[in-house]
């Protein structure tokens, strides 16, 4: 079985982010997504727009709560599920959602306002390299710049 969805779209609204008990953020948001095509009996040309719940967790949910609001344009990658709940009338109720597993901002880097757009691509950490020690065992020569042939 194969379950992953990828989706381009706005967000329609601006990122809720909450934390679980044990401390993972969560963050829940929507995205809008269009579809053009053209009407086999008119020959009409019509859009046709979804409207997606997606939820994203860890160090991800909290870089897209700093960065993306509504209106950006995020490309999500994920899986889809099914959200079942009873409402307060009793009644079952369903709807399908996304959980992505990865985001990217879809934005150009001269619409990210006011912000450093390094900062606004998730990077990971870059690990310090340690300062070569000096090697005293070199002997030095001197040479006239003279002698150099070119």
């Amino acid at each position: 079985m194969y379950n992953k969805i990828i989706l381009i779209g706005n967000l329609t609204r601006d990122i809720e982010l909450r934390y679980t008990p044990s401390g993972t953020a969560v963050a829940k948001f929507g995205i809008a997504t269009n579809r053009n095509y053209k009407d086999s009996v008119t020959g009409e040309n019509k859009q046709e727009t979804m409207f997606i719940d997606v939820t994203v967790f860890g160090r991800s949910a909290e870089v897209a709560n700093q960065y993306l609001s509504k209106g950006r344009k995020v490309l999500v990658e994920g899986r889809l599920v099914l959200d079942q709940w009873v409402d307060q009338q009793g009644q079952k109720r369903s709807k399908h959602s996304v959980v992505a597993e990865k985001l990217q901002f879809m934005d150009s880097k001269s619409s990210v306002e006011g912000g450093n757009y390094n900062q606004y691509q998730q990077q990971p950490p870059v690990a310090s390299k340690p300062e070569p020690k000096p090697n005293n065992d070199v002997p030095s020569i001197d040479i006239d710049e003279d002698e150099i042939p070119f």
